[in-house]
């Protein structure tokens, strides 16, 4: 008896803090993953790439859409963009839509937001809020993390960074040299673009140095062992070819994961993993059952090394309307295996557009068209107009360049993945141009109420 009472005693001095995991989450803005160190990438960013070595980096990590608002809805309420309403840019959720914070709030956690936003309503984002000029505010982060280890509290913070999003203003650009770098494939080479990108890539090094003041603070308050780590490039740069589209530039994000004895070092997964995985992974390592309703699957097993496949196929959408610059309307849908991408344009005689083409380093693309370059030439041509089918081998043309969808010989493919596009559009209730003709009834940075009448000020 006394022996089992010593066992109690001793259970009960382990904190919840040691039982359930803290859960940090690290997400850039606007950041091409290619361009990361560990990536393969020409941005100098020790912190990630340390967390790389220390940790697991996912190679086909997605997010549902290539704009910020639509990411971060996805990310917080499990959901896909149309099932939540949260498809358009600066967007909301449906009322009565879950979030994190309702998730792991019961689990006994402290959940917090410090930085960037770009979600609404409050009422299905109830997190504790802190920002400092759009990014994570440190300091409250570490009286964060101070409080809960005193009150043995676990905690859940989402660290979002505002970087490297335009304006590229921050950061050292002189640590790259413009004549030296090398630009992506589909880049039109003008000096207005080298100068662009030199300090994008700067600014990606500032947001590397926001990781490392976040790992260090763990180090700080004695909780790195005690926190599984995700760290996310989100949807890619403000570049042509990247953000408001479905390619991978577009859609494709870095993942790395660390979790000191969860998680073994110099790990690389392939598996296709979603962010609308990170809900349920966040309450399965809570100590949670993940709700039937969100449309994600936790990750703990591949972050365990119980298994190396995830799902099969991974989707995207993409709504121009209501964005700045936009067209008026320009939805894109896509689905991609572990080879192939389906993207399939609603309005392929319309011109996209967006805030993009209006920048003075796609003006010099313009320019240098006009002048007789036939690169330059083919580039803008291809990122104003689209054909209605795009099919590409992202194993062959990772940079997504050769059109296969009028190739015989990929027919079969072509159909398999229309086929599975088509259900899943069915099933989230995605009426094609129905639903991007409607996007502005889930627009808005507010929802004001309707004015009450002279009659209902009386009532």
């Amino acid at each position: 008896m006394k022996t089992i009472l010593i066992l109690l005693c001793s259970f009960a001095t382990v904190s919840l803090a040691a039982l359930r995991p803290n859960l940090l989450f690290i997400i850039a803005d606007d950041c091409t993953h290619r361009d990361i160190g560990c990536y393969g990438g020409q941005a100098l960013t020790p912190n990630i790439d340390r967390l790389a070595v220390e940790g697991m980096r996912f190679t086909q990590c997605f997010q549902a859409a290539p704009m910020c608002s639509p990411t971060r809805h996805n990310i917080y309420t499990g959901l896909y963009p149309v099932k939540s309403g949260a498809y358009p840019n600066h967007t909301f959720a449906r009322d009565g839509t879950k979030s994190v914070v309702q998730y792991l709030k019961p689990l006994g956690y402290r959940v917090a937001l410090s930085g960037k936003t770009h979600i609404k309503p409050k009422e299905v984002f109830p997190f504790e809020y802190s920002s400092r000029g759009n990014n994570p505010d440190m300091d409250k982060i570490d009286g964060m993390m101070a409080e809960c280890k005193a009150a043995d509290q676990p905690w859940c913070l989402f660290a979002c960074s505002n970087e490297p999003h335009s304006p590229w203003n921050k950061g050292d650009a002189s640590q790259y040299d413009a004549a030296l770098v090398e630009l992506p494939p589909y880049f039109v080479d003008t000096p207005e673009t080298r100068g662009d990108f030199v300090k994008y890539l700067a600014e990606i090094t500032y947001y590397d140095s926001q990781v490392g003041e976040l790992l260090d603070l763990l180090k700080k308050h004695g909780v790195a062992k005690d926190t599984l780590v995700i760290v996310t490039s989100e949807q890619g740069s403000g570049f042509a070819f990247a953000k408001w589209t479905c390619y991978d530039m577009g859609l494709q994000s870095a993942c790395i994961a660390r979790w000191p004895g969860k998680i073994k070092p110099h790990q690389t997964s392939n598996a296709l993993i979603e962010f609308i995985d990170v809900l349920p992974t966040f309450v399965e390592a809570a100590g949670g059952m993940p709700d039937p309703v969100l449309e994600g699957r936790s990750l703990l097993p591949l972050l365990r090394g119980e298994s190396t496949h995830h799902k099969d196929h991974v989707y995207g959408i993409m709504t121009t309307r209501g964005i700045i610059n936009g067209s008026e309307s320009f939805g894109i849908r896509s689905v991609r295996s572990d080879r192939f991408k389906l993207i399939v344009n609603l309005t392929p005689g319309i011109k996209f557009t967006n805030a993009c083409t209006k920048s003075p380093t796609f003006q010099s693309w313009v320019r240098k068209a006009e002048s007789g370059d036939t690169d330059a030439a083919e580039k803008v041509r291809r990122y104003h107009h689209r054909p209605a089918v795009e099919l590409y081998d992202v194993k062959k043309d990772w940079y997504e360049w050769k059109n296969l969808a009028d190739n015989p010989e990929y027919a079969e493919v072509k159909a398999a993945l229309q086929a599975k596009l088509a259900a899943w559009m069915e099933q989230q209730g995605d009426l094609g141009q129905a639903t991007e003709l409607a996007a502005p009834e889930y627009q808005g940075r507010s929802r004001k109420k309707k004015a009450p009448t002279k009659k209902e000020k009386k009532r």
